[in-house]
């Protein structure tokens, strides 16, 4: 007896273990609280959504009768206006919010795991690598994720309450809770209709008698995913996004693409590398597809004989597999919307289900390999570690749209959408030169993107603006070398194409030539703003407004520099300044000094 005791002792995993997974995935993703809005999405869901702008009851009630940016998930909109109502443009609250979502759902996967398997090594496994996989980085370091942890949310409780109403003897109030939290999933991501169909997996796997009775009580999931799923085709206008790329494949060609789609998932999940926001479809122009579509099927058809030939562990994989396939099956494109062929997001809940084989592995060599446990411990230790450094150099990608997309082209080097795609975050960012300078590239590889076309005209036009002006602002230079103001000028236009640390240069050139020059120590101010050095913009706008003490501009910006100081209430003085001297800070009075 005493010996049993100490193998159980052995064998028990301490209660402190998923705290421990909490805090270090919370330690890991500090680093995305340092990232701006990636641009990807977040500015049409953030910055420019219009639904986000009105914290009242009447736009509450728009929300969730509006479809945004081709998707129906009213909950998401509701957690950004909250957001934006209290935090307005700032990113580091919408980070964090996503941060404490994530760490919410992988305690929940843990309770999840621990009702499935009973099995507390299998939860603590499963919600580890739940928490440190850097395919889930992109819907928690991307802002736009939200979407993605937020169904998560509600799906992984409803999954926990199911099991709950089967250990308690089918509880209608459980019953309930199920439903109400299944449809709070539904107003937060459309993929949440693929519940109906696990639970039914579920019920097989724990054991429970299928028949009439526990069909009928899915009838009421089944009818809910069927409303949201017609709202997702409406909302998506899905005929209208297929894109020409996806209209040069065959039907064999199709079939290969959804192996493939599968086959990626599968081992991303052991080889995480060459990540990337975007996995385009591959561009054949009527010739073969790479060879890895091809070898997707045979692939995916060993896996198959690898989880039916092994009888002792068998229930374990076959569930695990479908828990994958069941919760992926939706983004599974049949019919390729968009220009991706996959998304890391996808793998959010989907992966559980291939997690939880690996957990009841290890749970099953833990209590009965002696020898092997060592040996198994000590892979699982080092690919964790792996993963943990994967995931840590993985956030810093998601920086703002041009580091993003910057490794989008690394990864992608024959794309013309992604030149053309961080040649629009260049053009946004003012570096006009640099996203001329990728248009050429994207149009290189494909000459007859329109979108591409019309965004290098425009850029173009603007850049031979500012040199026709540069060139002047050269000549009175090469006239005399004393001007301070052609400086000041050249300086600006430097700054308006992109070039910040030549227009910086010349500024500090019309500044040493004429100290008291008010308007030179304001444009400095600006420049540095757009480099974050906050403090140094302080400076130049105090120095500004010494020699001139009534500019509402200076004020506005000053106000601007100290808010990202943190110092909300020196902000507020000079909004109200700007205010009372004409210049309209109403609405950063509004948002952030109540």
């Amino acid at each position: 007896m005493k010996k049993n005791a100490d193998i159980k002792k052995y064998y028990n995993i301490p209660k402190w273990a998923i705290v421990g997974v909490l805090i270090f995935t919370a330690l890991i993703y500090t680093r995305s609280l340092f990232n701006g809005f990636a641009n990807l999405d977040d500015n049409e869901y953030i910055l420019n959504n219009p639904l986000i702008k009105d914290f009242s009851i009447k736009n509450i009630k728009v929300l969730f009768i509006t479809f945004y940016s081709r998707n129906y998930h009213p909950f998401v909109i509701l957690t950004y206006l909250f957001e934006y109502t209290c935090f307005g443009a700032n990113p580091l609250p919408y980070h964090i919010i996503n941060v404490l979502l994530h760490i919410g759902n992988i305690w929940f996967v843990f309770k999840l795991c621990e009702l499935l398997s009973g099995k507390k090594i299998t939860a603590i496994i499963v919600s580890l690598l739940f928490a440190i996989h850097p395919m889930h980085v992109e819907s928690v370091a991307w802002i736009a994720g939200r979407k993605d942890m937020l169904y998560s949310m509600f799906y992984l409780l409803s999954l926990i309450v199911y099991l709950r109403y089967i250990e308690a003897g089918y509880r209608r109030k459980l019953y309930i809770g199920v439903l109400l939290l299944f449809t709070a999933s539904l107003f937060s991501k459309s993929a949440a209709v693929t519940l109906p169909v696990l639970l039914i997996a579920i019920d097989i796997y724990k054991g429970r008698k299928i028949n009439i009775e526990s069909l009928l009580e899915k009838v009421p999931f089944f009818l809910l995913s069927l409303f949201f799923g017609i709202l997702a085709l409406l909302s998506q206008q899905a005929l209208e996004s297929i894109n020409a790329l996806s209209l040069q494949y065959n039907f064999v060609d199709r079939i290969f693409l959804f192996t493939y789609t599968i086959a990626f998932y599968i081992i991303k999940l052991i080889a995480p590398f060459s990540l990337s926001a975007m996995h385009y479809l591959p561009d054949t122009s009527g010739g073969a597809l790479p060879w890895q579509y091809y070898a997707s099927s045979p692939f995916l058809l060993l896996i198959t004989f690898l989880a039916i030939k092994r009888n002792f562990f068998r229930k374990e994989i076959v569930f695990g597999l479908f828990f994958f396939l069941i919760t992926i099956s939706v983004t599974l494109q049949i019919v390729h919307v968009g220009f991706a062929i996959t998304a890391e997001r996808y793998t959010y809940v989907s992966y559980i289900g291939l997690f939880y084989i690996a957990g009841q592995f290890i749970s099953y060599i833990w209590e009965n390999k002696e020898r092997l446990k060592n040996i198994i411990i000590a892979i699982f230790l080092l690919f964790a570690i792996m993963l943990s450094f994967l995931t840590w150099k993985r956030i810093g990608v998601w920086k703002d749209g041009v580091v993003l997309f910057t490794d989008v082209v690394k990864k992608n080097p024959d794309s013309y959408l992604a030149y053309w795609m961080r040649g629009n975050f260049k053009r946004d960012n003012g570096d006009l030169q640099g996203a001329s300078n990728d248009y050429d590239k994207s149009l290189e590889y494909n000459s007859y993107y329109d979108p591409c076309v019309i965004n290098r005209e425009k850029v173009r036009i603007k850049l031979n603006y500012y040199k026709e002006e540069l060139q002047n602002v050269e000549h009175i230079l090469s006239a005399d070398s004393t001007i301070a103001e052609a400086y000041n000028n050249r300086g600006i236009i430097k700054a308006k194409t992109g070039d910040l640390n030549e227009a910086l240069n010349d500024i500090n050139m019309a500044i040493k030539l004429n100290p008291v020059n008010a308007e030179a120590y304001c444009n400095r101010g600006n420049i540095k703003i757009m480099q974050k050095d906050y403090k140094g913009s302080v400076e130049d706008f105090d120095s500004s407004l010494k020699i001139q003490p009534n500019n509402n501009i200076v004020y506005y910006n000053r106000g601007i520099s100290r808010f990202f100081l943190k110092d909300t209430a020196g902000a507020c003085e000079d909004w109200k300044r700007a205010m009372q001297l004409g210049y309209d800070a109403s609405l950063m009075l509004r948002q952030y000094c109540n």
